[in-house]
């Protein structure tokens, strides 16, 4: 049996890595496969191995009656290896075609991993266009550990007239293919095309809107590096209003009807929150700010979008919007190296909320510090050691997280602490970093080594001391 009569016996998996050893003409190729997954320590298949992504261009017609999505997702990368294919992850919808460089690729699905064969190996270092026609239902995605009765979903989520996408920490790929891990950032353009009833809100700024055959085509662009679990897309009636602050940034809010009166008055403090989350936090990192808005039974829990957080309802109050706020910094601008380190975005965000309860609420951080450590649940795990990818979202990376920067503040002083919290946001802007980096970081910055005061008892110690 000759090479490719074998192939044809073969799964379609199987088949494409056995191809990845040979030309069209059957002599051997200098690439290799990447990898199917980064191997993040909570979620070992998210992301893929072998480039790097530069730009996401997204060509999107979606019909809330049918709730059937056709996309185009044009992608730019760099090779980081010699590559023979590669892997994007998609949930649930089917791959019409996929070009690399403009000639076709072989494309197999196996659950989420979509895996491209291009016509010629791509050579490590250079820049490649792979081009994803695909279609179908987008689907909502159960949380790792989670349960849909309790609003544990991410993804695709339905509306009575459109829908509202979320992505933390693996719901993107719900809607278009992606390499689906925080460390590979890249910028965006989205084109969303919706019956001209409804609007379509995004990320970063709105460059056009046109109108024709009754649909609407909205685009947008984030032109800061962003990464896939922050992206996001409402899709519905909403009311939308475009103020300046005092400063010049542009804010942009999508409120849902139902729920727009009971919302304005907090949507008119974004302002006067971004005033004093800059002079708290440094410079801020993107171009516009704003919120989405929605009733609860759409979405349960806020979420730190890039530039447009959501918020259900009932959480949309000042407490949640400092957080959300703050995570424009940390966690957006600055994003976790890898999942485990997602208390550096929420402990950091957490803390947010004790620091404008000290200064506009007369609660002092330490008395929040001390309500955290009473709270049993704060103690199930080490904020930087969450044990698997059910418990990402627990506790321990919100409330310990921020007892550790409570506790490096008492260690180094109110001046030196402020300046980390700056110097942090602005040392790793737009790029990813480490607990170790951060940990590294506040050493370097205060002069302290801080093992034993902070790091081994706070961070990573599996005992709750005896006393605050």
């Amino acid at each position: 049996m000759d090479q490719r009569t074998r192939l044809r016996t073969l799964t379609p998996a199987v088949a494409l890595l056995l191809l990845a050893g040979c030309t069209d003409g059957g002599a051997a190729v200098h690439g290799k496969p990447g990898a199917s997954g980064v191997r993040d320590p909570l979620f070992r298949d998210l992301g893929n191995g072998g480039y790097d992504v530069q730009h996401y261009a997204l060509n999107l017609d979606y019909e809330p009656e049918t709730g059937r999505l056709k996309g185009t997702a044009e992608i730019t990368a760099r090779a980081t290896q010699d590559l023979s294919a590669f892997n994007l992850d998609l949930h649930e919808l089917t791959v019409d075609s996929a070009t690399v460089d403009g000639k076709k690729a072989a494309a197999n699905q196996a659950g989420d991993e979509l895996t491209l064969r291009p016509h010629r190996d791509i050579d490590k270092g250079k820049t490649f266009r792979t081009v994803v026609r695909y279609s179908g239902k987008p689907q909502k995605i159960v949380n790792e550990g989670g349960d849909e009765e309790d609003g544990d979903v991410e993804g695709w989520l339905r509306t009575a007239d459109g829908t509202l996408a979320v992505g933390e920490p693996t719901g993107s790929m719900a809607w278009f293919p992606s390499n689906n891990h925080p460390s590979d950032k890249a910028t965006y353009d989205i084109t969303v095309t919706v019956p001209d009833r409804l609007k379509a809100i995004s990320n970063g700024e709105l460059t056009s809107e046109r109108t024709t055959g009754g649909r609407t085509t909205f685009a947008w662009k984030s032109k800061e590096p962003m990464a896939s679990y922050l992206h996001t897309l409402a899709i519905g009636a909403y009311d939308v209003k475009r103020p300046l602050t005092p400063s010049g940034l542009s804010v942009l809010t999508a409120v849902d009807p139902a729920v727009a009166d009971e919302s304005a008055e907090l949507l008119a403090r974004i302002p006067e929150i971004m005033k004093w989350a800059r002079e708290n936090f440094g410079p801020y990192p993107f171009s516009s700010i704003g919120a989405i808005v929605v009733p609860t039974d759409e979405i349960e829990y806020a979420l730190e979008s890039q530039t447009r957080p959501v918020f259900p309802a009932e959480q949309f109050d000042v407490g949640t919007l400092v957080h959300e706020i703050a995570h424009q910094w940390y966690g957006n601008s600055v994003t976790p190296e890898s999942w485990k380190d997602m208390w550096l975005n929420e402990g950091l965000a957490t803390y947010a909320e004790w620091i404008w309860a000290e200064d506009f609420e007369d609660i002092p951080a330490q008395e929040s510090f001390e309500e955290a450590f009473a709270d049993e649940d704060n103690w199930a795990f080490p904020p930087a050691d969450p044990p698997s990818a059910a418990e990402v979202s627990d506790p321990p990376v919100y409330g310990r997280g921020a007892m550790v920067i409570h506790k490096i503040r008492q260690a180094v002083g109110r001046d030196i602490f402020y300046k980390i919290l700056q110097g942090w946001a602005t040392a790793h802007r737009y790029g990813n970093a480490s607990t170790a980096d951060f940990t590294a970081y506040v050493e370097e910055v205060s002069g302290k080594d801080l093992k034993r005061e902070v790091w081994d008892t706070w961070l990573y110690g599996k005992e709750k001391p005896a006393r605050p």
